[in-house]
């Protein structure tokens, strides 16, 4: 009886488990790492940005709901700056670190994907394409991202962040050191 408790006891544990291990984050660069792969070993301190008034009107327009922050950490240095970004794929968040200088993308890169599907969206492949994209009058990036079949949430919302990091670079206090 004790012996058929036990197995039961460990199917039972490791049925549910199970979802956090089709769920489990994969970390590609933490935050340091982008950081000083940003600014070359000496990342300069953070800055913040709050999302408010027409700034916080124009985030919703480019994302189609509210930003999840009030505030926004940004790091700024001779005119380049950092962003670390959330934005829900699928279900979960994808945390995107996004370079920006002179009003252009300098390098976009997933930095933690959650989902179980739509991987491919971290690879070179895809995220080189965001590389010298900058935004045209209508807020809107003035390259075509190509799809992934079967990621399409993840390639809209790394649309949308790079979107939002070069309107959130013009609003910031980097793109008057250029």
């Amino acid at each position: 009886m004790l012996k058929a408790w036990r197995k039961s006891f460990v199917v039972l544990v490791l049925t549910l488990s199970l979802p956090a291990l089709v769920y489990a984050d994969t970390v590609y660069e933490t935050e340091l790492e982008f950081l000083t792969r940003a600014f070359v070993d000496s990342p300069p301190e953070p800055n913040l940005l709050w999302l408010s008034g027409d700034r916080k009107s124009t985030v919703r327009q480019l994302l189609g709901h509210d930003y999840a922050a009030l505030r926004l950490r940004y790091w700024c240095q001779a005119g380049r700056s950092a962003w670390v970004l959330n934005e829900i794929g699928k279900e979960l968040p994808i945390t995107v670190g996004i370079i920006v200088e002179n009003n252009y993308i300098k390098n976009l890169r997933v930095m933690t994907y959650r989902e179980n599907r739509g991987g491919e969206v971290a690879t070179p492949a895809f995220t080189d394409q965001f590389v010298n994209a900058e935004l045209e009058d209508n807020n809107r990036l003035n390259v075509r991202i190509d799809g992934i079949s079967g990621a399409t949430l993840s390639v809209q919302s790394l649309t949308r962040l790079a979107t939002m990091a070069l309107f959130l670079h013009t609003e910031s206090n980097c793109s008057n050191e250029s």
